[in-house]
């Protein structure tokens, strides 16, 4: 049986490019078989983050904006790796999140309209998942764990943490009812940091290097621990806008300059590792002997070994998907793909049992292509 071709893209709360990524679909099998990241121009960065408090006709006209570019760069995607537009079944978007605010009448909002890129491609677009979840009772959030059930369901206990801006964890395995939530900040306190300390001249602690060179308040650490979010039992999910430079300022006053510039981010790398280990600890199953890292995160080594270090105690292994021949950056638009081949099947694509739905649903939103 031939390989179903589905694309997905990715805009993640980081808001610092976009990832895309071609898969091959047979059976339950899903396959990367192309992978792209196209990173944005820092004011273009700096414009989304800030989208929150647009006023409506700016937000709009982002809107717009962004499913151009995306557009745009679907087509040089498409052109690089020299796939034909006709070759592919469907497309997942999973859209630029500017608000998330589960709950008790909870919202979520997605941007980046996805229209231009059905224009473009003349492919069915699948966008706009998180509210069909929401509607049903769920969070909207995290929806990467029907992936991780998807493709390690079957086999031993295993975790799987994707650090984005924002952390997320999964459970799933053999004789394991697949669960997921928010751990906490992913990469958006670090880059946060390192932008306004740079004055805008860096986005992210490349490799590390600044906590690296730096020492961490342990004490200041362990106390953000006990804030309410983390003591929260699942389902739970946040958004970017919980972990700002206000959040810094307030908690970190004393470090924030470039004299302590060094010793800040060793704190905020460590609290990162320490809020993921936590949510490990806290809920993993029995027999749980694996943490997988996905996203931006699994590219610094720093807040690799601190996570690795926080769980070797309990004898957990923790290393990045790359081991397994998978990007860190490409699973999420590999995900999206998925969710957006199930959508157009009219199969569920979510698990319930990670976003608090009241029941199995199918997310998005479908775009049908050029007749």
């Amino acid at each position: 049986m031939a390989k179903t071709k589905i694309l997905g893209l990715m805009s993640g709360t980081s808001a610092d490019g976009l990832s895309i990524a071609l898969c091959g679909a047979e059976g339950e099998k899903l396959e990367v078989l192309k992978f792209s990241n196209y990173p944005y121009p820092a004011a273009l960065q700096a414009r989304i983050i800030a989208a929150k408090d647009m006023k409506t006709p700016e937000l709009s006209a982002l809107n717009f904006e962004l499913g151009r570019l995306w557009a745009g760069m679907v087509r040089k995607f498409c052109r690089a790796h020299k796939v034909p537009y006709k070759s592919i079944a469907v497309i997942g978007s999973h859209g630029q999140t500017v608000w998330h605010a589960p709950g008790n009448k909870g919202h979520t909002l997605q941007i980046g309209e996805a229209s231009f890129i059905a224009e473009e491609t003349g492919r069915p677009v699948v966008c706009d998942f998180r509210p069909a979840d929401m509607a049903a009772g769920g969070e909207g959030a995290p929806l990467i764990p029907f992936m991780d059930e998807y493709l390690f369901g079957s086999g031993c206990p295993t975790a799987l943490q994707n650090i984005g801006g924002v952390g997320n964890i999964a459970f799933v395995g053999k004789g394991v009812k697949t669960f997921g939530f928010d751990t906490g900040p992913g990469n958006s306190l670090m880059d946060t940091a390192v932008a306004e300390l740079s004055g805008g001249k860096l986005s992210y602690d490349r490799n590390g290097a600044w906590a690296a060179a730096g020492e961490p308040d342990l004490r200041k650490v362990y106390e953000l621990l006990e804030l309410p979010f983390f003591r929260r039992r699942p389902p739970k999910s946040l958004d970017r806008s919980e972990f700002t430079l206000a959040f810094i300022k307030k908690h970190f006053a004393g470090s924030f300059s470039a004299k302590c510039s060094r010793d800040l981010l060793a704190s905020l790398n460590l609290f990162t590792a320490a809020s993921i280990a936590l949510a490990f600890k806290s809920f993993a199953p029995r027999n749980t002997r694996e943490l997988i890292v996905s996203g931006g995160g699994a590219l610094n080594p720093v807040l690799m070994d601190n996570i690795a270090a926080l769980l070797l105690p309990s004898g957990v292994r923790v290393r990045s998907c790359a081991e397994l021949g998978l990007h860190p950056l490409a699973k999420e638009p590999a995900c999206f793909a998925l969710l957006a081949w199930l959508a157009l099947e009219g199969r569920v694509n979510h698990c319930p049992s990670a976003t608090g739905a009241r029941a199995p649903r199918v997310l998005g939103k479908i775009i049908p292509g050029r007749l």
